[in-house]
């Protein structure tokens, strides 16, 4: 018997399975309009600033440099539009072939990849480094052509930085170089990042350093609308940056570049500064560097050849280079013997050209001696042995005192980077330094600028402004005065005065006439031949290596980076002074022979404007009693 099948009760199963169909999809599309009322209303906002992020930018305008020009307004530091070629690594799939193929195109030398090569490692990969500065018109028509060929190459314009002086006062003016790792480090410290978004250089060395704060500007910001693509749609708004302020240092870069040619090849240090307001006139470092090469990063070979070079270019010999003063030291113990009251202007002692103690003979420059000697005559034929007694009967100490207050050994707090304090001996700084305590036989040639005396030419130069100035001291510094460059308005800088140094006018005047004669009968006084003005100076001649008791100095039979550098200090005019000059000529001999000459030099130019070369030491003498040149002693104790 067949089985009649119950069509109701299919219909009934069809029925609830149509049922739960459309409650499922009753559900589901309930679910898809609760979440939509969820994005819709309750997180609104939240999605709408999302989208208006994906949609709007804000790029970063970095601001424009300032610039930097001497007293006289000659730029020291420019901003110069050029073209550069640039790539981005982390765009390019085969980087070296890459650069391969651009050659073809522009010219990409040696020392360009290895600049580049230095750049990429200290940079982040999504960075644009230049591969090319300077492109010509040609150049740049040439890529234009080629361009689809490089994808993560471009051309961009930018500004850049130029010392159109070269090497002259590059230690003094600094270089800017892109921002490394320890720079970012610094900013974050200093919470500057983000000021620099979008900037890729920043200060290095010397017043681009000291100056950052002033040169950089104020970042500006940009609000744009980007496509899909991330394309520039166009601007919506745009706060503009503010530019840095332009800087006016106190050197005259004419007077700055002749006191370098009148170095010639020679190693040395000079620093001229305004003894009235403390304002540096001129800071030679020789030999010198070329700032521009460290804009847009040097490369390595060049790089090793300025680090690794003898004559140390790179380094800062004004503020880093510590020498022993020699007898340039003499006037400001003649000042301390005479405040101390351990000599009197009319002192005088036998000279016989050596002073004896214990044992140990510290010899005179001038076998036999000078004679009966006074203060007076102390300074003018540079008596070693008068300032040998004088320098031990004060006492390690008591000179220490007196000399801290004039800057020796001291921080001048001038407004450049990476200052040397040197070193001011003391019983105590040997103590701590050497673990020894002082000897009586290590005093003695303290006084004549010996023994562990050790300072910059800068500390010399602010002592010698000081006592041009009656011992008033002023803080040297280059910044004079900071411009808006959109008003062109000024500000001055800061009053520099510093505390003065309690001295008796009869002691001043009695040293400085002492110095007078120095270049008129004295020991710079064929440097000085035939001079319009009156200076008042001190020669100076500083070892380098010990020579024994039993043996004589000859310059001759001793290595050139061994014989005794070539001191002089001086300011003029002696009765009002305008400036004050201090300079060493490394290795240069006698005071009188390398450093006087050249300073002679600089004063000729700086208060009569002639140039000339610094004169001979065999120019005719003035009419006076012939004196020795005041050599060193022969060691330290």
């Amino acid at each position: 018997m067949v089985k009649v099948p119950d069509t109701g009760l299919e219909l009934r199963r069809i029925r609830w399975r149509l049922l739960l169909s459309w409650l499922l999809v009753l559900a589901c599309f309930s679910g898809l309009a609760g979440r939509f009322v969820w994005l819709q209303i309750h997180r609104h906002e939240a999605f709408r600033a999302q989208a208006e992020d994906n949609r709007i930018a804000l790029v970063p305008i970095p601001p424009t440099r300032g610039l930097i020009f001497d007293r006289n307004g000659v730029p020291l530091a420019d901003n110069v539009p050029v073209s550069t070629l640039e790539i981005i690594p982390e765009r390019v799939d085969h980087l070296e072939r890459t650069i391969d193929a651009l050659s073809t195109v522009i010219e990409i030398s040696a020392r360009d990849r290895r600049r580049f090569k230095r750049l990429r490692e200290d940079s982040r990969g999504y960075e644009s480094l230049p591969i090319r500065i300077r492109l010509s018109d040609e150049e740049l028509a040439r890529f234009a052509v080629a361009k689809y060929r490089f994808p993560g190459v471009e051309i961009r314009a930018r500004l850049l930085r130029t010392y159109p002086q070269g090497q002259s006062a590059a230690h003094l003016i600094g270089y800017i170089g892109r921002i490394s790792a320890s720079d970012k480090r610094q900013l974050d410290e200093r919470d500057e990042t983000s000021n620099y978004a979008g900037t890729t250089h920043i200060g290095k060395t010397g017043a681009e350093l000291s100056y950052e704060n002033i040169l950089h500007g104020q970042v500006g910001v940009e609000e744009v609308e980007v496509s899909a693509a991330g394309r520039t749609v166009r601007t919506l708004s745009q706060i503009a940056p503010k530019p840095g302020s332009n800087l006016f240092l106190s050197i005259d870069i004419r007077l700055q570049q002749l006191a370098e040619h009148w170095f010639g090849k020679r190693r040395g240090a000079l620093v001229a500064i305004d003894p009235r307001n403390g304002e540096v006139l001129a800071m030679v470092s020789r030999p010198g560097f070329d700032p521009n090469l460290f804009v847009d990063g040097i490369d390595p070979q060049t790089w090793s050849s300025l680090n690794d070079d003898p004559d140390t270019p790179l380094l800062n010999r004004p503020l880093r280079g510590t020498y022993p003063p020699g007898s340039t030291y003499k006037p400001f113990m003649a000042l301390a013997a005479l405040s101390s009251g351990v000599r009197t202007p009319q002192f005088k002692l036998q000279d016989p050209g050596y002073f004896q103690l214990g044992e140990h003979r510290f010899r005179d420059s001038k076998p036999g001696g000078q004679g009966i000697v006074d203060l007076h005559k102390s300074l003018v034929v540079s008596s070693d042995t008068y300032y040998y007694m004088t320098a031990f009967d004060m006492g390690v100490d008591a000179i220490h005192d007196f000399m801290r207050p004039w800057g020796f050994g001291q921080l001048t707090g001038i407004d450049l980077p990476n200052e040397t304090a040197g070193i001011l001996p003391s019983k105590a700084w040997k103590l701590k330094r050497y673990k020894k305590k002082w000897f009586p036989g290590e005093t003695p040639s303290i006084g004549i600028g010996q023994g562990y005396n050790a300072f910059t030419m800068l500390q010399l130069a602010h002592a010698t402004a000081t006592l041009a100035n009656d011992g008033v001291p002023m803080r040297p510094h280059v910044m004079i005065a900071t411009e808006d460059p959109r008003t062109r308005a000024r500000q001055p800088a800061p009053d520099p005065q510093l505390t003065g140094i309690m001295l008796k006018t009869d002691h001043l005047k009695r040293v400085k006439a002492a110095m007078v004669d120095v270049n008129k009968v004295g020991t710079a006084r064929t440097a000085f031949f035939g001079a319009e003005y009156e200076a008042a100076g001190k020669t100076g001649t500083a070892q380098v290596i010990s020579i024994k008791q039993n043996e004589k100095y000859d310059a001759q039979r001793i290595a050139e980076r061994h014989r005794d550098h070539s001191l002089y200090m001086a300011f003029a005019p002696a009765d009002k002074p305008r400036i004050a000059v201090a300079l060493i000529v490394e290795n240069g001999g006698f005071g009188s022979q390398s450093a006087a000459p050249i300073a002679r030099s600089v004063f000729d130019y700086y208060l009569l404007g002639k140039i000339s070369e610094p004169v001979s030491v065999a120019a005719p003498p003035a009419p006076a009693p012939s004196t020795e040149p005041d050599n060193p002693p022969e060691d330290r104790p």
